[in-house]
């Protein structure tokens, strides 16, 4: 029998799962000068890690050509997005779980007084 990957539905539950165990996760967070990426687990195809944003961190512009799942666990966000039908900025809210990939090219800022935290799920 051939074992499907995941899929996006599949990878948003287990991040949604994940974020209402914060046992399992909250002693990983390190809160150092620049943002920390932190491994989580490697179960069926699926990487799971643990993102800390510095206050005033702002990520270079990037694309995400596979699917990746992430939630904002504590602090704030803001995404800056850019299509060929031009840019736009929204605040990426707690709790919500988000689809990125696809080729979508965009920036990450923390806006905030302190620090973020997110939770991401990708195929390994």
């Amino acid at each position: 029998m051939v074992r499907r990957p995941p899929t996006v539905g599949q990878l948003a539950e287990r991040i949604h799962a994940l974020s209402a165990r914060p046992g399992e996760w909250w002693h990983r967070a390190r809160f150092e000068e620049g943002p920390v990426r932190v491994p989580l687990d490697e179960v069926d195809g699926v990487r799971l890690w643990l993102t800390t944003w510095p206050p005033g961190h702002r990520t270079d512009v990037h694309v995400h050509t596979g699917t990746e799942v992430s939630t904002v666990i504590a602090g704030e966000l803001a995404e800056v997005k850019i299509t060929g039908a031009g840019v736009t900025e929204r605040p990426l809210r707690t709790n919500r779980v988000r689809v990125h990939g696809g080729g979508r090219t965009h920036e990450l800022t923390n806006p905030g007084p302190a620090y973020a935290i997110t939770l991401h799920a990708t195929l390994a």
